[in-house]
Parts: structure tokens; C-alpha cells; sequence
């Protein structure tokens, strides 16, 4: 999800005033669920929870009816209906949740919500993901570094979205190590038949080797994008060829999508 896109780089975070405030969202929201896979086990590392409208719309259609008013409360309510809906689902792996840093004016404030909601229903904290989009224009790195470093804290794991897309880049990268890398689908789409962007994520992956990120392909299509990857060292995948995001469903990874992917034909 990509604040600057809907709402520009003017949009602040919510004042710690608003908190109870009448900024409710009027109208309702549901969540889709993407697997996400480690091609070393064929397991499912987590899901990663997407917003949709009531209907079955997707996230830019959702996004349209936030005003920048709302935004603290969207925030807080993908949170927590994330969470709820994937402990209704009985998810046992990891849930990645999207989050806007903007919409945060102190992490340890800001989180209590998403506490309360994890341990109402009962779902461990340790399987929380946060993740924020590199494209989105952050206003201050340093108040990014502080979420991250306090969510860390308590246990989350943390994730940078759609890296090698946006402004942080490799400054983002220096000031904090995430979890996780989830390389953007620009540069994963078509990577078997183009050595430039073979060669930017072989660097990517030694770079987060060295410092003890994990890099994550995000978008990917077919098998032999897959493959390469693979050849890359890279071991957890999301994208189409292992499922497309499913409203209020924790979808499994069949054995015969594991096959194709890796071209065995038995």
C-alpha cells in the first residue's frame, strides 16, 4: 500500500489527541490472505494480510475513501482486523501486516491497540510481521528507525517492502536492518532473461547476507523467474505462481504447484 500515491507527502500523523476521536472509517473492510513460501522446505513461512473492500475490492479502491483524517484510524483498524481475521482462520505461521509509518506518532502509543487485539484473540505476538513500502515518501528516516527499532523489541519481525522501487533505498538499509527484503516486482519480472536484473539482485542478496537480512521475491509470476532466483539463494517467494490472494482464506500450497515451479515432472 502506498500513502504518497492517495494522499501526497503532506499527510501527518494523526495527533495523540485524536486517539478516541470521530475520525471512524464509514465503511468496512475486509482482508485478503497471499502466501508467502520457503522454497527450502516447501513450507509456508506466513500470509501476508492485503485490504480489500466489503465487496471484494482491491486496495487502491479501498484506499480512495481514506481521508487523510482517517488515516491513524485506517491504520489501526487494518491492524486489528488483520489479527482478527487471520486467528478466525486458525493461521499457525507468520502474519505480515502492512503499516504507514506516517500514520504513527509514537510507536509504543500506537501499538497498544494492536496488543490488545493480538491477545483477545489469542494470537502470539512472535508471528507478527510489520512491513512498510521503501516507495512510500517517508518525511523523517529517523522516526521510521524508531517504529522499526521498537517494534523489534517486542518481538515483531520487520520487513521493508517493495525494495529497489522508492527513496529510501540503500540509506534506509544503513540506518536499520530489517528482517526481511521483499525485492520489488520490477525487479523480479522477467530476471531469468535479463542479466542486468540478475546481476542488481545478486548484490541485493550478498548485501543482506552480510548484514543478516533475509531477502524475500515478491511478485513472482512463472517458473523460470523462480528458478533463477532460486539460483540466487533467494528463499522465500510470494507471487501468483504459488497463489493469489484469497478473501478470508488461508490457501495452501499444493504439491503440484511445487513441481512446476521446479520443473520436476514427476
Amino acid at each position: 500500500m502506498y500513502l504518497e500515491k492517495f494522499f501526497g507527502a503532506t499527510a501527518s500523523p494523526h495527533p495523540c489527541a485524536g486517539c478516541g476521536g470521530d475520525d471512524r472509517l464509514d465503511f468496512d473492510i475486509r482482508m485478503a490472505f497471499q502466501p508467502i513460501v520457503d522454497a527450502r522446505d516447501r513450507s509456508i513461512f506466513g500470509y501476508e494480510a492485503l485490504v480489500r473492500t466489503a465487496d471484494g475490492g482491491g486496495a487502491a479502491e479501498v484506499l480512495a475513501q481514506v481521508t487523510p483524517e482517517q488515516l491513524y484510524r485506517f491504520d489501526q483498524t487494518c491492524r486489528v482486523k488483520a489479527i482478527e481475521t487471520a486467528a478466525r482462520l486458525g493461521l499457525q505461521q507468520r502474519l505480515s501486516i502492512n503499516f504507514f509509518p506516517n500514520a504513527v506518532y509514537e510507536p509504543a502509543t500506537c501499538i497498544r491497540l494492536t496488543l490488545a487485539a493480538a491477545q483477545t484473540c489469542g494470537f502470539p505476538t512472535e508471528r507478527l510481521v510489520f512491513e512498510t513500502a521503501e516507495s512510500e515518501r517517508v518525511r523523517d528516516h529517523a522516526h521510521l528507525t524508531r517504529i522499526f527499532r521498537d517494534y523489534r523489541s517486542r518481538g515483531f519481525m520487520t520487513a521493508i517492502d517493495d525494495f529497489g522501487a522508492g527513496y529510501a533505498g540503500l540509506r534506509l538499509l544503513a540506518d536499520f536492518q530489517p528482517d526481511l527484503l521483499k525485492l520489488d516486482i520490477g525487479l523480479i519480472r522477467g530476471i531469468d532473461a535479463d542479466p542486468v536484473r540478475e546481476a542488481i539482485v545478486r548484490g541485493v542478496v550478498q548485501i543482506a547476507t552480510s548484514i543478516g537480512c533475509t531477502v524475500l521475491a515478491e511478485g513472482v509470476e512463472t517458473a523460470a523467474e523462480f528458478r533463477c532466483l532460486r539460483a540466487l539463494d533467494v528463499a522465500l517467494f510470494q507471487g501468483f505462481l504459488f497463489g493469489r490472494p484469497e478473501i478470508e482464506v488461508l490457501a495452501p500450497v499444493p504439491e503440484a504447484v511445487w513441481r512446476h515451479a521446479e520443473g520436476d515432472a514427476a
